[in-house]
């Protein structure tokens, strides 16, 4: 069985990684006889799965405070609120939201879409933070964020947690310092080459 992950607690366990760009990419690259574990997204597994095509993929239960919350019926509220904009979504919501999409993409694909494509609005089913990104690669368009069930926003809580102080103080004075132990280093290098590797 081919162990797949996205979280850094546990990458010395994984036999290869994916990120939400390529995810489809590596599980593909997976012989089709090997039954595959993806974690750590319940969702993004789940559209995986369903992109591929692959019946022998187990999927962990985890899920993004944020995409996990985002109700399919605020997204259709949106759209009637906005029935000009696109709808794009990140493959971490849940599948009633991305069968509401106009274009599912990570959130590198979600900028580059909205600055390709002709549509002026959009209405955008990720993390908020991404605003910075769009308007600076799409200036002149407009972007609505759906809020989600959790806070009634579109703000990940964790994310949120760094400051630009709390960065500028990390380079001052170069902690606190994370240190892996080398033999994780050593293995969890392994799972990041094979993902390099997948062309």
């Amino acid at each position: 069985m081919s162990y797949i992950n996205t979280s850094i607690e546990v990458k010395a366990e994984s036999d290869i990684l994916c990120t939400s760009r390529n995810a489809v990419k590596i599980v593909n690259s997976i012989p089709a006889d090997r039954p595959v574990l993806f974690l750590p997204d319940l969702n993004l597994g789940n559209y995986v799965r369903k992109e591929t095509g692959r019946r022998n993929m187990e999927i962990w239960q985890g899920a993004c405070i944020v995409h996990a919350t985002y109700p399919a019926r605020r997204l259709a509220q949106a759209r009637l609120e906005h029935p000009e904009a696109a709808v794009v979504a990140h493959p971490e919501c849940p599948e009633a939201v991305l069968a509401l999409a106009d274009f599912i993409g990570s959130t590198s694909a979600l900028v580059e879409y909205c600055a390709r494509s002709d549509a002026r609005e959009f209405i955008v089913m990720t993390e908020s933070g991404i605003r910075f990104s769009l308007d600076r690669a799409a200036p002149g368009k407009r972007f609505y964020f759906v809020a989600n069930e959790n806070c009634n926003c579109s703000e990940c809580p964790y994310m949120k947690l760094n400051t630009l102080e709390k960065l500028r103080d990390c380079l001052l004075r170069l902690e606190p310092r994370v240190e892996p132990d080398e033999e994780i280093m050593r293995r969890a290098l392994v799972p990041l080459e094979r993902m390099l590797a997948v062309r």
